[in-house]
């Protein structure tokens, strides 16, 4: 199989955790957060060190807006519901 994003993770948001799961080369990981702000920061500088530059969320309702509002200017975010375009982009 070809790697395509060699540094990413995937992240599930719910009302009061984000759960999520960092690929990096020969390491996979799972942390929970909580949807405060400072834990959002937290979760932002741990994907930081590990160098993820892409993600895919899942979310339910509109609980991924505060998520997304901390990673949108520094990490590619897209949403996992085929009818929407990524939320938001930067690198």
């Amino acid at each position: 199989m070809e790697v395509v994003h060699e540094r990413c993770a995937g992240v599930d948001v719910h009302k009061r955790t984000v759960v999520v799961c960092a690929i990096t080369p020969g390491q996979k990981e799972v942390r929970t957060y909580g949807t405060m702000t400072r834990e959002l920061r937290e979760m932002l500088a741990w994907l930081k060190s590990l160098g993820v530059s892409h993600l895919a969320m899942e979310s339910t309702g509109v609980y991924w807006k505060a998520a997304v509002r901390h990673e949108a200017l520094r990490i590619r975010v897209g949403r996992k519901e085929s009818h929407l375009q990524p939320v938001a982009a930067g690198c």
